[in-house]
């Protein structure tokens, strides 16, 4: 399914939007019939709170609570909660605050998103929206496509989403746009990445490595998007509980994905690279073991002290290759820790980067897309944790603190890049929220697409 607004020259009904404090004006501008509908109704125009109001021949428009500010500040797309709420048809807003169109437009829009691959789609028409005035309606139906191309990669079980089928899925994007891809698979991978090769050759789902380029002129800049796509922890397996949620261990892929796919449906001015290394973390007599050395692609040495700290090897080798054409930015996407997670929680995306001009173009972004981002530090002090007694560099320190900062550390190694820009994502909404059902997310992509002019000056 596609994201769509409603067509501009239909008929629509009206979704009069009112805050708390102004009720009592607005109840006193509306027919007496339709004031003590809405009285009698209790309704307080909390946020998100939808009551329908009847016209002459069934319902003729509705009414939405835009709630406090306390309440907008607390949840994101409150107004999304109006798709499930009013009938099919074609609606649109009255006396929407300019401020808050771009945001309930694009929530109205993720709202719509249906994973319905292995059940039966509802026959239920939703209700559609009418662009409101003065909002992007192009930029905000790129951004949705592209979130929903992340939510049914990630939503999508390791059956049917592993390396192959990855491929697939990312070949299909290219050709969708035009884009040149190159796959690395078999000797090749293993003599010229030999870490992605080490983490994948335990599965009988061969690794490989896509590439994808796009665009001709302008500044440039690469993604790189962990596709582990799906992780048993390897032979330091993971206990049951840990492997729930494994199939989106390939999330920083589907959400650089994603944002590829934003950038190229809106023309933007670039020259874009996508990298993905595609791998299944398995067990088998091929795996990789406990104490094994790994030779990487930057000549690096790394021991691995924990075969469940996977993602970080295959992004190593991703990045040494990408650093290697010196893009204007270089940006890396992963399900990286759940240290990240003990941090921050679910719903924001912690993200490091060493420019305080890179990190005000992304909270910007973060502010105007409504995508929470957290900056955390690449802290110096902790660089020797990472460094082992027999190796370059160790996978998985005994540190026991700050798991998020010493994996990014780890990967700024190979990016060995001053404008380089990391996300450890989570990649899952564990609970439904206004336009977030439960499952796959994107997370910071919006915030990436809407910081690219300041970062790339576009």
């Amino acid at each position: 399914m596609k994201p769509a607004f409603a067509d501009p020259q239909a008929a629509s009904r009206p979704l009069h939007a009112v805050a708390p404090e102004g009720l009592e004006v607005w109840l006193a501008a509306q027919p007496a019939p339709v004031a003590a509908w809405v009285q009698d109704a209790g309704f307080k125009a909390g946020l998100g709170e939808a009551l329908l109001l009847p016209g002459a021949a069934g319902v003729g428009a509705a009414v939405i609570g835009l709630g406090t500010a306390r309440a907008r500040s607390r949840q994101r797309f409150g107004l999304a909660k109006a798709v499930g709420q009013l009938p099919a048809g074609d609606w649109h807003f009255v006396g929407l605050p300019a401020e808050m169109a771009d945001e309930a437009a694009l929530g109205w829009l993720l709202a719509q998103y249906r994973f319905d691959r292995y059940k039966p789609a509802s026959t239920a028409v939703q209700p559609a929206l009418k662009c409101p005035e003065g909002v992007d309606a192009a930029r905000l139906l790129a951004m949705a496509e592209g979130e929903y191309l992340t939510r049914d990669l990630i939503n999508t079980p390791a059956q049917d989403m592993g390396p192959a089928e990855l491929e697939a899925a990312f070949l299909a994007l290219a050709d969708q746009f035009g884009a040149a891809t190159q796959v690395i698979a078999g000797a090749e991978l293993e003599q010229g990445f030999p870490m992605i090769h080490a983490v994948g050759k335990g599965s009988d789902r061969a690794p490989r490595l896509l590439s994808l380029r796009w665009g001709q002129a302008g500044p440039s800049l690469t993604l790189v998007g962990k596709g582990v796509c799906f992780d048993t922890g390897g032979l330091n397996l993971k206990p049951s509980a840990g492997m729930q949620l494994m199939k989106k261990d390939m999330g920083g892929a589907a959400t650089v994905m994603g944002l590829a796919l934003m950038i190229m449906r809106l023309g933007l001015p670039i020259r874009l690279r996508v990298i993905v290394p595609a791998v299944e973390n398995s067990v088998s007599g091929r795996s990789m073991r406990p104490k094994d050395i790994l030779h990487s692609r930057k000549g690096l040495t790394v021991e691995v002290n924990d075969t469940d700290a996977e993602g970080r090897l295959v992004l190593g080798d991703a990045l040494a290759w990408a650093a290697e054409e010196n893009p204007e930015t270089l940006v890396s996407m992963a399900t990286l820790t759940g240290a990240a997670r003990v941090a921050v929680g679910p719903d924001l995306a912690p993200y490091y980067t060493d420019d305080a001009g890179i990190a005000a173009a992304v909270e910007a972004g973060a502010r105007a897309g409504a995508d929470p981002v957290w900056r955390l530090p690449f802290h110096d002090a902790y660089e020797s944790v990472i460094e082992p007694e027999i190796a370059d560099l160790d996978n998985a320190p005994g540190f026991g603190f700050a798991g998020s900062i010493t994996a990014a550390l780890f990967l700024r190694r190979f990016a060995d890049h001053p404008r380089y820009l990391h996300f450890d994502i989570y990649g899952h909404t564990p609970t439904a929220a206004p336009a977030r059902p439960k499952g796959g997310v994107g997370q910071g992509a919006r915030a990436l697409l809407l910081a690219l002019p300041a970062l790339l000056g576009i």
